[in-house]
């Protein structure tokens, strides 16, 4: 367990240091393909049609699930959700990892619920470390120029 946190914790402040030395001037998308720990969620992305969407001037929020989070799926569910006539229910789990607007970390409070772009709500806990859903999130308040992106250590799912 402290093994998979501090492998976040690392690629997080990867992350994090490649976004300020750029000064935000990168896109959400730019910033995930940029730093190899989220190598299956770009490929998600592009599998889903979605990178023009993520590039667009948002502000987004985006809960970012590491590559070790995608390998914790049961198996064979991250290539079923890449085939081509999966697109659909692809494009809603990815969906649901995005808000409408810009949510810094100072922005999220015990027990708030964020309606995703998949339609469902999150929720947000606080209770020494901050968490949506089931995910605790191991990097915040990385800046993009149209968004904000938070690492989280799960794929969360919508309940339907």
């Amino acid at each position: 367990m402290f093994r998979k946190f501090a492998l976040g914790a690392v690629a997080g402040l990867a992350l994090t240091s490649a976004a300020f030395a750029a000064g935000a001037t990168q896109d959400i998308v730019e910033i995930a393909s940029g730093n190899d720990d989220f190598d299956t969620l770009v490929a998600a992305v592009s599998a889903a049609e979605l990178a023009e969407t993520l590039k667009s001037d948002g502000p987004f929020t985006v809960f970012a699930p590491t590559d070790a989070a995608f390998e914790a799926l049961p198996d064979g569910t991250l290539e079923e959700l890449l085939k081509p006539e999966n697109k659909a229910q692809l494009v809603s789990i990815l969906s649901y990892h995005v808000v409408p607007g810009k949510m810094m970390s100072s922005d999220l409070v015990d027990g708030t619920k964020s309606t995703t772009v998949q339609g469902s709500d999150v929720t947000v806990s606080i209770n020494g470390s901050a968490m949506v859903n089931d995910a605790n999130v191991i990097q915040a308040d990385i800046e993009a120029e149209n968004g904000i992106i938070h690492v989280i250590d799960k794929v969360i799912m919508p309940q339907n």
